[in-house]
């Protein structure tokens, strides 16, 4: 499917939909980073800015891509409403096409999923070459398919995280997996419903 399908669908998601206006961190998210030194952070795939907008109330300067403008400029203003507009910087990307300048400390990728064609290997390798010596990149993908999900096709699959790892190739000489794991949660659906899901969790640190 071309590109200009993908943008539509993700305006059309977005769009078709209020704007959040207390969009909530990603459990995986706050798990991981709570304790670290805030630094340098890049969110791929910011959606509603849940992500985005807690990481820089703990103290980091966020770069937040989207595909979708909508979701950019809804952050955007977001970040203006709550004094954040310092911290935060929100970009349109297709992360085919472009990806975002800067060296980073934390890279977030949180269901980094679409029924379009993205070649996320290479995007997420890209990712791990933009982190600092250091820095972490996370990987967080659906495991399950929620009661919500856009996608409910029974055929699915859903690569684990030790498989996203050997797609993104890195050399173990200059970066470890600290963690690769399916944990379930307790999740809750834009129209409140609640369901057990499965996270796959990928974290990686450049150490050189």
């Amino acid at each position: 499917m071309s590109t200009t399908d993908a943008v539509t669908f993700w305006e059309d998601v977005y769009g078709g939909r209020p704007a959040a206006t207390d969009p909530q961190p990603n459990v995986r998210l706050a798990e991981t980073v709570t304790g670290l030194v805030p630094g340098d952070a890049l969110d791929l795939g910011c959606g509603d800015g849940g992500d985005a907008l807690w990481l820089a109330r703990q103290g980091w300067r966020v770069t937040a891509v989207d595909l979708s403008a909508v979701a950019v400029e809804r952050l955007a203003g977001l970040a203006r409403s709550r004094g954040l507009e310092d911290r935060i910087t929100a970009e349109r990307h297709d992360l085919d096409a472009s990806f975002p300048r800067g060296e980073f400390d934390l890279i977030s990728a949180h269901y980094l999923q679409t029924p379009f064609a993205l070649d996320r290997a290479t995007a997420l390798r890209t990712a791990a070459h933009a982190l600092r010596v250091g820095g972490r990149l996370l990987v967080v993908d659906h495991g399950s398919t929620a009661p919500w999900s856009w996608n409910q096709d029974p055929d699915i699959r859903y690569p684990g995280p030790r498989e996203v790892a050997e797609g993104i190739a890195l050399d173990p000489a200059a970066w470890t997996v600290e963690r690769a794991d399916a944990p379930r949660r307790i999740a809750q659906g834009p129209d409140g419903r609640t369901a057990e899901v499965t996270d796959h969790v990928l974290l990686v640190r450049r150490t050189a």
